[in-house]
């Protein structure tokens, strides 16, 4: 894979629209999560540890849910557990949000070039609106949440969404991710990948580029690096399965294959 300079990249071309994942790319909201699920757990008697909480980064939060009662000995439903973490979780974020380096002045540079954005993300739509409500109206033109798609990620559902409602086909988008469960889901959805692990590590692959930061960066050179790739597969249909179930992890070992929120 060539490199390519930055003076270069900055007069290539531009992707017709920039699809965000949330929790981990555009805001740090992972250890309120991790903090969410501990207190849930300790406070219905049981035992959680980090482990447990990495290997939820990425999923769909029903599958978190069930994976919180099952592991967590929490006696409430999935849907009953979900929502008392997203009390946690909105609370936190309405007191401060933690955003991500480079992500306000990447989000600047989109709305000056007049670039549409959509937020897609596993989170429910009420924890979407506390963090976007902090933001310029008109930064996202399209939210994607978790309560209204019938697969999480990793299926490609969400990013198909969200490129239909900005009206660009997904192989003109760049999506922006942080977990193996959101990349897989931007991959297979055929849009151009970066990925900028946080909480757990995401492997190299043919289908996107790793940068370690979005700081000090542009938007053309993130998608000149990401062009680099092999590019993606077309668009699948919305029939592929979902898992809905994660196992638990192996002692001393996390599974960032097997993710929550994202």
């Amino acid at each position: 894979m060539s490199a390519v300079p930055d003076e270069a990249a900055d007069d290539a071309e531009l992707p017709a629209a920039v699809l965000w994942d949330m929790d981990g790319t555009l805001v740090d909201t992972e250890p309120y999560w991790i903090a969410a699920e501990h207190e849930l757990v300790a406070a219905h008697g049981g035992v959680w540890t980090d482990e447990h909480a990495h290997a939820l980064v990425g999923s769909p939060l029903l599958v978190s849910g069930e994976y919180i009662r099952t592991h967590g000995g929490v006696d409430l439903t999935p849907e009953e557990i979900v929502e008392a973490m997203l009390d946690h979780v909105v609370a936190a974020v309405t007191r401060h949000v933690p955003w991500r380096p480079g992500v306000g002045e990447l989000l600047g540079e989109l709305g000056d070039s007049g670039i549409p954005c959509a937020l897609v993300t596993m989170s429910y739509a009420r924890l979407a609106a506390a963090v976007t409500a902090q933001l310029p109206p008109g930064t996202f033109a399209a939210v994607v949440t978790g309560d209204e798609v019938r697969r999480g990620k990793p299926h490609p559902e969400a990013y198909l969404t969200a490129a239909a409602r900005l009206g660009v086909p997904p192989g003109e988008c760049l999506a922006i991710e942080d977990s193996p469960a959101g990349v897989a889901s931007a991959e297979a959805a055929g849009t151009t990948v970066v990925a900028v692990p946080h909480v757990v590590p995401v492997p190299p692959g043919p289908g996107h580029v790793l940068v370690p930061t979005l700081a000090g960066t542009t938007v053309a050179r993130l998608y000149a690096k990401a062009l680099t790739t092999t590019l993606p597969a077309s668009a699948p249909a919305l029939t592929a399965p979902l898992p809905t179930t994660l196992p638990a992890p192996s002692p001393g070992r996390r599974r960032p294959d097997h993710q929550r929120k994202t």
